[in-house]
This record gives C-alpha cells, structure tokens and sequence, in this order.
C-alpha cells in the first residue's frame, strides 16, 4: 500500500504521537498533574521499602495504571466536548463512565498499597 508507515518509521512516528499525548495530558488536565505528581512519590516509597519484586510491581503498575486510566478518561472527555456543548445523555454517560475508571484504579491502588504496606508493618513490628 502506498503511502504506508512501516517498521522503524512507524515506530518513530508512533512514539511522537504518544510524546503528544503526555504533553497533551500534563499541559491541559489537572488530575493528571496531581496524579503524576503523586505516582512520582509513591514510586520512590515503593523503591525504599524492603518489598519483594511482586510486591514493589504491583505497588509502582497500580499508581500507573491511575494516570493510564486518566489519560483515556481525558481522551473520552476531549471527544464529546469535541461534538458540540449541548447536553445529551448519553455524552454524560461516556464522561460518568471514564470518571468511575478512573474511580476503580484509585480504589485497586489503594487497595495494593494498603495490603502491601500492612503486610510490610507486619513483618517490620
């Protein structure tokens, strides 16, 4: 096919695109900020506490998975804005669904963090 990306090129562009993206989230979402702000810390605990690897996996890809959810929350938020500013249901609907992800990640992560970290206090004490 003409005209097609592939390979290293692809990858390149690919990578711009997502490079986009970060820049998009950090310059335009609020709850992106705090949330990377708040991954940045929980990431150095996470590196300090004497945890096992699984354990210090599940501690840095639930903070991560935070700012992954948020970001395709935004990106659901940027596409119904995108269709007009009248109210609709189902618009709200899409903005109540990403919202209650982004819900569930934090509630997952502070779930791992307090299981882990009490598993932790417990062998420390």
């Amino acid at each position: 096919m003409a005209g097609r990306t592939t390979g290293w090129r692809r990858l390149v562009k690919a990578s711009g695109y997502s490079w986009q993206g970060l820049r998009a989230a950090w310059q335009h979402e609020a709850a992106f900020r705090q949330e990377t702000v708040v991954a940045i810390v929980a990431i150095v605990i996470a590196g300090w506490l004497d945890v096992d690897t699984v354990s210090r996996i599940l501690l840095i890809g639930s903070v991560v998975l935070i700012m992954i959810v948020e970001i395709i929350n935004s990106a659901i938020e940027a596409v119904v804005d995108r269709l007009g500013p009248e109210i609709h249901p189902l618009s709200g609907r899409a903005k109540d669904l990403g919202s209650a992800a982004v819900l569930l990640a934090i509630l997952l992560a502070v779930f791992v963090w307090g299981s882990v970290l009490w598993q932790w206090w417990s062998l420390a004490g």
